[in-house]
């Protein structure tokens, strides 16, 4: 069986989710030029994760030219075991890319996966013929591969032995401690197309190729990051993995409080909280002006800036600390408060104005996983997009704060000044909306569903009708998308909402929320 990797093949060659610094692209086979770029992405110098390199295809200004050039079949074979011969004698210390082939176009196609090694510094050979001895480091500079000098080689090699908590084995777990339904679930949501072999796969099996398993064959280990996604319960291993969110009636001073806590596995978790807050705290409030015909359109919280907000703080917190991701709302502002604050090399003057950028990630591997989800863009994009969403909703701007040691982040999103003056004010404030087929559909998807089960949940028998009024008119107008794009006509195919489903879900649940 040809191993597959956990990617979407098209979003890899079309670079839709995965930035072209990230793949590098090769014509042919070029054992030396592969070789070091292996090592550079090994050396993960950013700390972006897994990176790629497409053997077969050319490339123009960085981008891919398709159809693809493609390899001999033949040959395949042999590359692999070139591949393995210089992973043991012309890397130090000796590694090993991921590999699988893929027919594109009629073409065959090498794809190499290189995730962040776990025992960098990584040198390599600089020439491959028999007369050199030099090696050197290599790192990614951009979009080019390039020997690591001066302060970049010694930064690099202050990074011996340093492997981030969330790619390190958890020895208190083992492999029945991964979840195989939740690992085919998110390969089947990300489009992978390793998805349809993974019920075929031992966990250990698919826990390699994913990268959430290491150690030897005969001693393997789930990695913490495998744990936090794949595990139904992983604040049984880091407690306090949980996301709190506490509503204030009466204001933070008050006595009166609700909490929800939310657990599991990351990606859902995150998901969930989203959608809670979603359907009880995010209002939009509709003005009519009498001379004009256009009405007046903003939310309490902007949807955009309250992800943003949250899944910043799941993907840059500690779970080594004990402390839960919290979200305290009040008719004042909702706030989001993690442990610990970004590193100290960040100015937070910088944080406020947008221009703050990280090269470091306290959890790359979480990072990885979340990017896959589309829950977040990773490289440093969350604060500028939680400034500009703000802006766009006429919102006040934002604030962000931590100590002179960085033991919090705080982000506090204020709510719109016109939505705490109109609520309540039945004459002024009118907010409507049209609840159409597709709107109730995208109201009664809760995560990802069948067909069947959100035709089910509409109350509704005839398939053809569900289709023609619900299913496609909602798929169309872009409130909800298929989880496997590329095959909608797949078994496996169910449905999730999309940003402007969820606006629009807003919409319809304005009347059922609490008055802020």
């Amino acid at each position: 069986m040809n191993p597959k990797l956990p990617i979407n093949l098209d979003d890899l060659l079309r670079q839709r989710t995965i930035e072209g610094e990230r793949v590098e692209y090769k014509a042919g086979w070029n054992p030396e030029v592969v070789l070091h770029t292996i090592c550079a992405f090994a050396n993960d110098f950013h700390n972006l994760g897994g990176d790629y390199i497409v053997i077969g295809v050319e490339e123009e200004n960085g981008r891919p030219v398709l159809p693809p050039r493609g390899l001999d079949p033949e040959r395949i074979d042999a590359i692999q075991k070139e591949l393995l011969n210089l992973g043991n004698q012309a890397i130090q210390p000796a590694y090993h890319p991921l590999t699988a082939t893929y027919e594109v176009e009629g073409k065959t196609i090498l794809v190499l996966w290189v995730p962040g090694g776990e025992t960098r510094p990584y040198k390599t050979r600089v020439s491959l013929s028999k007369q050199a001895t030099e090696w050197a480091w290599y790192i990614r500079k951009h979009s080019s591969t390039v020997k690591a000098r001066g302060s970049d080689e010694q930064e690099l090699l202050g990074l011996t032995a340093r492997v981030p908590f969330d790619d390190r084995y958890n020895q208190a777990a083992s492999l029945a401690d991964l979840s195989p339904h939740l690992i085919e679930a998110f390969l089947r949501e990300v489009g992978s197309e390793l998805a349809p072999e993974a019920r075929y796969l031992s966990v250990e099996a698919l826990g390699r190729q994913l990268n959430i398993v290491g150690g030897p064959p005969e001693a393997p280990f789930p990695k913490n990051v495998g744990l936090l996604f794949f595990n139904e319960a992983p604040h049984r291993y880091f407690p306090t993995t949980q996301i709190d969110v506490i509503w204030f009636p009466e204001g933070a001073g008050g006595d009166r409080f609700e909490e929800k806590i939310f657990q599991g596995p990351l990606g859902r978790m995150t998901r969930e909280a989203i959608d809670y807050i979603q359907r009880n705290f995010i209002k939009e409030t509709i003005i009519k002006h009498p001379e004009r015909a256009e009405a007046e359109r903003f939310w309490n919280f902007p949807l955009g800036a309250v992800e943003e907000a949250l899944v910043n703080a799941v993907y840059h917190r500690s779970y080594e600390e004990r402390e839960p991701v919290e979200v305290r709302i009040t008719a004042e502002d909702l706030v989001v408060l993690s442990f610990p604050g970004p590193d100290r090399s960040i100015r937070l003057e910088d944080l406020r104005t947008g221009k703050a950028i990280s090269r470091r990630y306290r959890n790359r591997r979480v990072g990885e996983f979340l990017k896959e989800l589309d829950l977040t863009e990773g490289r440093s994009t969350g604060i500028p997009k939680i400034l500009r969403v703000m802006k766009e909703n006429g919102s006040p701007p934002p604030e962000f704060d931590s100590d002179e040691d960085r033991t919090f982040f705080m982000i506090r999103l204020p709510v719109h000044e016109r939505a705490t003056k109109s609520a309540g004010k039945k004459v002024t404030t009118e907010v409507t909306t049209e609840v159409t087929p597709e709107v109730k559909l995208a109201n009664a998807l809760k995560g990802e569903m069948s067909r069947r089960s959100l035709r089910e949940a509409l109350g509704l028998k005839n398939d053809e009708h569900f289709r023609k009024a619900y299913l496609l008119p909602a798929l169309e107008q872009g409130l909800i998308a298929y989880t496997i794009p590329e095959k909608p006509t797949s078994r496996l195919q169910k449905y999730r909402l999309t940003d402007k489903g969820r606006e629009a879900v807003a919409r319809v649940n304005a009347h059922n929320r609490p008055e802020l």
